[in-house]
């Protein structure tokens, strides 16, 4: 088991890097600002691969593995971790889970469009209602002879408002619970599906979150993605990638955030000297160090596991639990090694922050990853 990155995955990580300093640093404060997502970069994400990095060649991918993947979210995130996120979210969700789950029809309609970034994605798995508890969706989903008809609503959803195509989970038999969730893919201007609330967020203000609203939505019965009733199971196969794509964005918040804190340490004087030969900052900076690189460790591992066909869904919490966590404690002392200066928009390290929270709630809060890595680990007592 080796994961320092070879030749090839090195070219890569350096053109994430490259494509990040070039076309996302100089827009990140505006887009902050103005909850603004930035389309044509996104676009040019797609070009360059991003956008489909696990889909294999044949539907226009780019045909890589996930330490390739981790890294590529870890250098955006590392700029920006809201562009990070909305490329995380399109990767392993909506259309890792076309890919995943598609018939062959639905992958050769939609995997090339989404790998290019000519098309945008969104999954739609929480309700007002139904958050940790996903097993509680509302939603329905009612058979019309060659049509189903789609009644609910989602929240917190990437990329509602901009997205072409989502990923839906409805209820197509409430009486069998989230054994009768199914999954269907809805494109934009569907008669009866329609955006809601755009969500004015604490941080990743750069990444869209909106509700999406269903009445009546008619969708062709051929857009049942996967087996009727397997909804909710293949949700959790994609939530397997999805938290290593979380581990990953957090990384790349926690990194940023350590880059900028070491910085600072070298260039801020205080006493005649840099704040870094002071002892309380190094030691600041050894733990920040230390925490970011066994979080790297931790996701690399789900990654590579995920690589070798293997189950991860233990190796994925435990990597998406820890390093969520220490993208908060990190950002947090970036802050507080910042001083004063950590808490105006002037510099990034409070961006950082505000950002960070959300890696800790997204697709599983840590209270929900520690009750999926106990399971793995006690079973279901």
């Amino acid at each position: 088991m080796d994961f320092l990155l070879n030749e090839q995955q090195e070219l890569v990580r350096s053109a994430a890097a490259e494509f990040a300093a070039q076309q996302i640093a100089p827009g990140v404060r505006t887009w902050d600002e103005k909850a603004e997502f930035p389309v044509e970069v996104f676009r040019k994400a797609g070009e360059l691969g991003f956008l489909g990095v696990l889909v294999p060649e044949d539907y226009g991918g780019a045909g890589m593995g996930y330490l390739e993947y981790i890294a590529i979210v870890e250098e955006i995130a590392r700029v920006c971790p809201a562009i990070g996120l909305s490329v995380a979210a399109h990767n392993s969700l909506g259309t890792g889970h076309i890919e995943q789950f598609g018939n062959e029809a639905q992958k050769r309609r939609y995997l090339p469009k989404l790998a290019s970034g000519e098309w945008i994605a969104a999954w739609g798995l929480t309700e007002p209602t139904a958050g940790s508890d996903a097993g509680g969706t509302r939603t329905t989903a009612v058979r019309d002879g060659d049509f189903w008809v789609l009644n609910g609503s989602k929240t917190f959803t990437t990329h509602a408002s901009v997205g072409h195509v989502a990923v839906v989970f409805a209820s197509t038999d409430p009486s069998r619970k989230h054994h009768g969730i199914s999954a269907f893919i809805v494109e934009k201007g569907t008669p009866g599906f329609s955006v809601g609330k755009h969500e004015d967020k604490l941080g990743m203000r750069a990444s869209d979150t909106s509700e999406m609203v269903f009445q009546d939505c008619r969708i062709p019965a051929e857009n049942l993605l996967g087996e009727e009733g397997h909804g909710f199971k293949d949700a959790m196969k994609v939530l397997d990638g999805g938290r290593i794509s979380i581990a990953a964005l957090a990384l790349g918040t926690a990194a940023g955030a350590l880059d900028h804190a070491v910085r600072y340490a070298r260039e801020r004087q205080q006493f005649g000297k840099p704040i870094g030969s002071f002892q309380a900052i190094q030691n600041k900076i050894a733990d920040m160090a230390t925490e970011v690189d066994a979080a790297r460790l931790l996701t690399q591992r789900a990654g590579w596991l995920k690589d070798q066909g293997r189950d991860t869904t233990r190796e994925s919490a435990m990597a998406k639990l820890y390093a969520s966590e220490v993208a908060v404690r990190v950002a947090n002392e970036a802050v507080q090694i910042f001083g004063g200066y950590g808490y105006v928009k002037d510099y990034p390290v409070e961006k950082y922050y505000r950002d960070a929270k959300l890696c800790t709630i997204g697709e599983g809060t840590s209270e929900i990853q520690r009750l999926v890595i106990a399971r793995q680990i006690l079973g279901r007592l």
